[in-house]
């Protein structure tokens, strides 16, 4: 039902209200290489180029009610970055028992929160026709997941896309949240840059393994939240070591301290590592994340150390401002 009516919010040329030439005016500025006009080798943005980033998109918009918007994202899809996102908003729960956290899944094609957080079925509609988040673990989700059948496909051009995007983000009643955990798709992409424009982000978690390849693409994803002025608050290395269960021979299958020399040389701080660890997938796989199934087991208190050190950065950022 709610699919269908963002599909009658673009067939009749409004998203959310707005006029469709708006979002199409935002389409065609950035549909070529370099539409900031930044120099990528520099990397530096002037004040004439600030002003063409903001001409023509739309102002960004606080989330109603919700304090702390952390997206978490990598360049590459595969290095587990939904299963971070799902453990580190239940750690941040943790870690700040008063605070309220919310779970967002960005990932119109590829919505994996509602199997990792054991949910299911069609949200509800509150009187302003927002929708209502589904809960479980204390944690409020809401996912495109809950909009299709889960092994259904969705099969949808820019528009629909685009327009998918702003009713999860804007018109979802979340209610008093300290912490909104966005689980971003791969990538650095149009829902990339829409998320970064259209809404206010207190900062950006990057998540690779130690893969060269896989820190190549982490390295994009970095320097696309810094091109937006979304603060890095830092990398996490995932599946950084596998510990032989048997005998606790420590192999490092996909590098070591990649993560940590790209770190260096970014200016930004390794969070910390998790371990590839058979828990920690089955966790995910069975909808019973291991920070809660698992709470005192190393791989859990590595999502909780992260936890921690993000609340203390956001702290610091809020006292700054």
């Amino acid at each position: 039902m709610i699919a269908s009516i963002i599909q009658r919010g673009v067939s009749r040329g409004f998203v959310n209200g707005e006029r469709r030439c708006s979002m199409l005016k935002y389409r065609s500025f950035s549909s070529h290489g370099d539409p900031f006009g930044i120099d990528s080798k520099k990397g530096q943005v002037t004040d004439r180029q600030k002003n063409l980033m903001a001409r023509g998109l739309p102002k960004r918009s606080k989330i109603p009610n919700v304090e702390n918007v952390i997206v978490v994202a990598s360049g590459k899809g595969g290095v587990g970055k939904s299963t971070t996102s799902v453990n580190l908003a239940l750690a941040l729960s943790e870690v700040d028992r008063t605070a309220a956290v919310g779970l967002l899944d960005m990932d119109v094609f590829g919505p994996s929160i509602p199997r990792m957080m054991n949910l299911s079925g069609a949200p509800e509609l509150d009187k302003d026709d927002n929708m209502i988040p589904l809960s479980n673990y204390g944690i409020k989700c809401m996912s495109m997941g809950f909009l299709v059948e889960e092994k259904a496909a969705v099969v949808w051009r820019g528009p629909m896309v685009m327009s998918a995007v702003q009713r999860l983000l804007l018109r979802t009643a979340w209610g008093k949240l300290k912490y909104l955990v966005l689980d971003m798709p791969p990538g650095t992409g149009d829902t990339q840059l829409s998320i970064s424009q259209l809404i206010s982000v207190t900062g950006a978690v990057i998540v690779s393994t130690p893969q060269d390849i896989a820190l190549l693409d982490a390295r994009r994803g970095a320097e696309m939240f810094r091109k937006v002025e979304i603060p890095v608050l830092g990398l996490v290395q995932n599946m950084s070591v596998f510990c032989c269960p048997k005998c606790g021979h420590e192999e490092h299958i996909f590098g070591k301290d990649g993560a940590a020399e790209m770190a260096q040389e970014l200016d930004v701080e390794v969070l910390g590592d998790i371990p590839l660890n058979l828990q920690i997938r089955l966790g995910a796989d069975k909808g019973q994340p291991v920070v809660i199934s698992q709470p005192t087991s190393h791989q859990a208190q590595s999502y909780l150390h992260i936890a921690e050190k993000i609340k203390e950065k956001i702290d610091i950022l809020r006292r700054a401002t």
